[in-house]
């Protein structure tokens, strides 16, 4: 980011904002075009990483990627033509499919009812090395690890290329909170925001999360809260009901004019540290000037220590990712300090921290029991609750 550049005007990694919708005339010879072609359909997965190439939050991709893109953002963090790029954006087939599949052709890229979605003009195909990949990017091959899971029972081989989104996926939810990357842009505009925060979540806001959040908000104009409503994993927290928990915190215990609540509809990775830049490019694109790094963001069991995705960070340029990383500690609530801290913050032992396991919690509320007010809001305590038992009726 250059610093004469309005912040609120923050430049879309690579330069221009992405738009692979297309409209129109072209749209309409596109699509009866579409018709005749090979058609292959998608998974939820590739559902969400096609509105994701559709709307620009992945900019500057403007397909999937390529040979020369994908082995090097493996193994070097960075597109081939230098910007800091972390986390592989491919199309995988198996080695059947990939044999009906010619470079040069395109296909027509469906959902489950066969509703046409998208040309993917097919520039590439190639084979790649899964261990590779995984170590690199995952740094396990370990199949315990969700991720690397994904990855080993998908598709050998790779198509690269430009897509055409001829329609965005149907039912798709939260209509009224899921704001492309140009939309979000207008309202920090509109609301005259200089600078904006990012914040990544595939789970409720605790009261460890608002801390920080308001901390954030102490030192920028607006908050972008910004949970991930694309592919989880099965035991994670439903869509639906962490936004029900955002709406209820949001209402009572956040300046409205300062928070922009929009969703996000990636596919969670687990990646860790790579996928801690990835989300931060990504809240770039969305406008944001700063983001926040928790502890152990975007990690899954123990395959990552808690601060590595502050320190992965170190391996870019001074200025090369384009967007300020804040980064956080171990939050809670001391009771000899009255208040949230943290372990830069608190001279106290543990002994006064209020700080639940994610266990602990979840045993809490699938008894009904609600977790200390230090610990969760209420009101977002009631909505888990409810919800439980609801998936245990």
């Amino acid at each position: 980011m250059t610093t004469n550049t309005p912040p609120h005007q923050i430049t879309a990694h690579g330069g221009r904002l992405i738009n692979r919708i297309v409209q129109g005339a072209e749209h309409e010879r596109l699509l009866n075009k579409a018709h005749e072609m090979k058609k292959l359909p998608l998974t939820r997965r590739k559902l969400c990483d096609l509105e994701m190439l559709a709307v620009g939050a992945y900019s500057p991709l403007e397909g999937y990627m390529g040979r020369k893109n994908y082995e090097r953002v493996v193994t070097e963090m960075h597109l081939s033509n230098g910007l800091p790029w972390s986390i592989p954006i491919t199309f995988r087939v198996d080695k059947k499919t990939a044999e009906s599949i010619r470079e040069g052709q395109e296909i027509a890229l469906t959902d489950e009812r066969q509703n046409i979605l998208a040309i993917l003009h097919v520039e590439e195909k190639f084979e790649y090395d899964k261990k590779l990949a995984a170590k690199a990017v995952y740094r396990t091959d370990s199949a315990e690890h969700p991720g690397v899971d994904i990855l080993y029972k998908r598709g050998d081989v790779l198509l690269g290329g430009q897509v055409s989104v001829l329609r965005l996926p149907e039912n798709r939810e939260f209509i009224s909170y899921r704001l492309t990357p140009a939309e979000t842009r207008a309202v920090f505009k509109t609301r005259g925001w200089k600078t904006v925060v990012g914040f990544q979540t595939r789970n409720p806001v605790h009261r460890a999360h608002e801390y920080i959040q308001k901390c954030a908000l102490e030192i920028v104009d607006g908050l972008l809260l910004h949970p991930l409503i694309g592919e989880t994993k099965s035991d994670d927290i439903p869509a639906d009901v962490r936004m029900k928990c955002y709406e209820a915190l949001l209402e009572k215990y956040y300046p409205k004019d300062r928070v922009l609540l929009s969703v996000l509809p990636a596919p969670m990775r687990y990646a860790g540290p790579r996928e801690a830049i990835h989300h931060a490019i990504v809240r770039k694109n969305y406008g944001c000037t700063h983001f926040i790094v928790g502890r152990d963001h975007a990690g899954v069991g123990n395959f990552y220590g808690s601060f590595d995705a502050h320190h992965i960070f170190n391996e870019f340029a001074p200025g090369e990712l384009g967007i300020t990383p804040l980064f956080f500690d171990h939050t809670f609530y001391c009771k000899a300090c009255g208040s949230m801290a943290s372990i830069k913050t608190c001279p106290h032992d543990k002994a006064e921290q209020i700080s639940l396991s994610g266990t602990k919690v979840r045993e809490m509320l699938r008894a009904g029991t609600l977790p200390p007010p230090e610990f969760s809001r209420p009101e977002v305590a009631k909505i888990l609750i409810e919800a439980m038992k609801g998936s245990s009726s």
